[in-house]
């Protein structure tokens, strides 16, 4: 991503998709329903973003890329965090944003889903 502007244009594109700061102003939340699937730490440079993952997945793109690493306050298996360095492909990136809302996505009850008109 170019920018933080263009990083939240794309994170909000999620449908039911929103905004929160529950940890202070320095992590900006993405959840849908009331599940996060991305967090973005405005307080360091570069900026980072955690993201949910496949364990296996995870594994491999830890391997792949060394700006994908593991996250300070999440499940090490089920999430990564990388570095907005540019050395990660914006393609790459939109795979794993698009990922995480998926697999959160998944995780939510049928009745919360038919409310965010996501079925």
């Amino acid at each position: 991503m170019s920018d933080l502007a263009s990083l939240r244009a794309y994170l909000l594109s999620k449908p039911g998709a929103f905004e929160d700061f529950p940890f202070g102003p320095e992590t900006l939340v993405l959840k849908v329903g009331s599940k996060l699937f991305a967090a973005v730490g405005l307080d360091v440079t570069p900026t980072t973003i955690t993201l949910k993952c496949d364990p296996l997945q995870a594994d491999q793109l830890r391997e792949a890329y060394t700006a994908i690493g593991l996250p300070s306050y999440f499940d090490k298996r089920h999430w990564v965090q990388v570095q907005l360095d540019r050395s990660v492909p914006e393609e790459t990136l939109h795979a794993l944003i698009d990922d995480s809302y998926a697999l959160v996505v998944k995780g939510l009850t049928k009745a919360v889903r038919r409310e965010l008109g996501l079925l």
